[in-house]
């Protein structure tokens, strides 16, 4: 197993340096973690590290699922084929830029939920969720012949809280539930996480980007012995929704001095990320400094794989490193992903969204209006129609609005709504007799980081100036199965689902271009591929030649907001801004 001696990690009997990246099983397909792992391998790395997505293996309270994509024992004994350690990072937060911080948001329907700390109905839901995933994750621990040879307590914890009985309570857990390898915290080199979140007698890693030595000062003022290790190098970084906002870069010039930093320090490090991968459907989160910033549907990271498998340069800079570090010859490289041009795609059939919420929602009656946890909804729309009679005037407002919203009287748009916008109401004018009221609520992601985590979705209450609203038919709109549409060939104003077919070939990677087109979602034969927006930087969407039949395929676009093309376009480049941001890492 793997131990500590003196500064020295000993794996088996023998020096050991964990030369690890990072690879998220849930950011990408089974039919390519082979290739993605194996690639990690020949850079020289030794060890892949991933966290565990708590929200997607547990949809709904009490029903697991490890299957499929979520098959993470398939993910680790694919590690293990191709030669590689496994750290495994279990959460139950995660961060990660993931939805919720990888927590489920079923979790919300308790209005005094209370997060990362012992509140016991949260400690219950961690409990039982821990005992399911190390069903599936214990067999696979070294001691027993596998590859996992360590596993983090909770994730960066002094970032958030400082309950060191809570800390205690998971490390206990999971020793409960079979962990017998080491255990480690991981925290930021400052005084305020490592007080936090370091628990004692556990051996801490420090995560960070730049000034290595610096780092491990810091560090070594909390844990004077004992091996260095950066359990997150940030080696690129994450996007954000925003028209001012470029993709991030960082050269390979700089990742090199960093990783020769690590090499002189004769250091352990873990690459966030090695390899991105896509935030598929719903799952990519927000951060929340003041204003509401949500992540792109992109996790490329601008790391050493790009978000389909590609090499970078990134990636042969770091790999000439690793391999003449550890004396390794260089062995040749499986090939690039194939990819391929369809052309344009014209969208030709039409499915108002109002006027299917009967054939893809759920409808419910409640006397007030609630999030979409309240009901039980993940992710995805939700719908709040009310009749309103009477004799009215001024402003309807929505309370506790996340995220977006499109307000409706008599099916005619009266605004979209924003949570960043100063204020979240529209104008009604003069209104008497009946009247329909329609508010259509996105979710564009939870808060993933940080003190503002009860992200709750749709509304916690709609009004007319100070009067409260009662009386819903409320419809939930997961978007999971789009079967029942009913497409006519008669164009319709958004929001609209607009479908179209093409043919391509299987497992060859394009890209599906959205110019002409202001928000909503791309969906390719029935997978969500995630979100777009008009305001960037990504452009273009990523569909896995895995998603693809040879010969026909359906895509569908939900646009939201308004479009003036009927016409997507589908190549084998991806359109996302390159800018370099600089101050980030420096």
């Amino acid at each position: 197993m793997l131990e500590i001696k003196g500064n020295d990690f000993v794996l088996n009997g023998e020096k050991f340096n964990i030369y690890s990246g990072a690879v998220h099983y849930f950011r990408s397909l089974p039919e390519y973690w082979e290739d993605i792992l194996t690639k990690l391998k020949l850079c020289g790395f030794n060890t892949v590290e991933t966290y565990v997505c708590w929200n997607l293996h547990e949809k709904k309270e009490g029903e697991f699922d490890f299957s499929g994509g979520l098959d993470i024992a398939r993910f680790i004994k694919t590690a293990q084929k191709v030669g590689l350690y496994c750290i495994v990072r279990p959460g139950p937060y995660i961060c990660a830029e993931w939805d919720f911080g990888g927590l489920p948001a079923w979790l919300l329907k308790d209005r005094n939920m209370r997060i990362r700390c012992m509140y016991k109905p949260y400690t219950d839901a961690v409990e039982r969720y821990y005992k399911a995933l190390f069903d599936e994750i214990a067999p696979l621990q070294l001691k027993n012949g596998g590859n996992i040879i360590a596993m983090q307590i909770e994730n960066e914890y002094g970032s958030y809280g400082n309950d060191k009985n809570y800390l205690a309570f998971i490390k206990d857990l999971m020793l409960r539930c079979g962990c017998t390898e080491f255990m480690f915290t991981s925290d930021g080199p400052e005084d305020n996480m490592l007080s936090g979140g370091m628990l004692e007698g556990v051996p801490a890693v420090v995560n960070f980007g730049s000034r290595v030595g610096s780092a491990f000062k810091k560090l070594r003022e909390y844990q004077p012995e004992g091996p260095l290790m950066c359990g997150e190098f940030w080696n690129g970084w994450f996007d954000r929704w925003d028209e001012k906002e470029k993709h991030h870069q960082r050269p390979a010039f700089e990742v090199v001095y960093e990783l020769k930093e690590f090499l002189k320090h004769d250091a352990s490090f873990n690459f966030y990320m090695f390899h991105g991968g896509t935030n598929f459907g719903f799952n990519s989160g927000a951060n929340c400094y003041g204003e509401y910033q949500p992540t792109i549907t992109s996790y490329d990271y601008d790391v050493l794989l790009n978000e389909w498998g590609g090499y970078t340069d990134k990636y042969h800079a770091v790999r000439k490193v690793l391999l003449e570090h550890q004396g390794i010859e260089p062995a040749e490289l499986p090939p690039e992903p194939e990819r391929q041009s369809v052309g344009k795609v014209a969208l030709t059939e039409y499915a108002g969204v109002l006027e299917n919420l009967e054939n893809i929602g759920t409808k419910i009656e409640s006397v007030t209006a609630e999030s979409m946890e309240y009901f039980g909804q993940n992710s995805g729309l939700i719908l709040y129609h009310h009749k309103l009679k009477g004799n009215y005037s001024g402003k309807l407002f929505l309370d506790g609005l996340g995220d977006r919203a499109h307000v409706f009287i008599n099916k005619e748009l009266k605004g979209i709504i924003y949570r960043n916008d100063k204020e979240h109401a529209v104008s009604i004018g003069e209104l008497s007799g009946e009247n329909d009221i329609d508010i259509l609520v996105e979710d564009m992601g939870r808060i993933n980081y940080g003190p503002d985590m009860l992200d709750r979705k749709g509304v916690s209450g709609i009004r007319i100036n100070l009067q409260q609203l009662s009386n819903f038919e409320i419809y939930l709109l997961p978007l999971d199965n789009l079967q029942k549409l009913e497409f006519t060939a008669s164009k319709k104003e958004a929001p609209v689902f607009m479908r179209g077919k093409f043919n391509a070939e299987k497992n060859k990677t394009c890209f599906v271009h959205l110019a002409g087109f202001s928000k909503g979602y791309v969906f390719v034969n029935g997978f969500n591929l995630g979100r777009y927006w008009k305001v960037g930087p990504q452009k273009s969407l990523h569909i896995p030649g895995a998603l693809l039949k040879d010969g026909e395929n359906e895509i569908i676009v939900l646009e939201l907001d308004r479009t003036v093309s009927d016409t997507v376009h589908i190549t084998s480049e991806h359109d996302i801004g390159q800018h370099k941001k600089k101050g980030i890492f420096g």
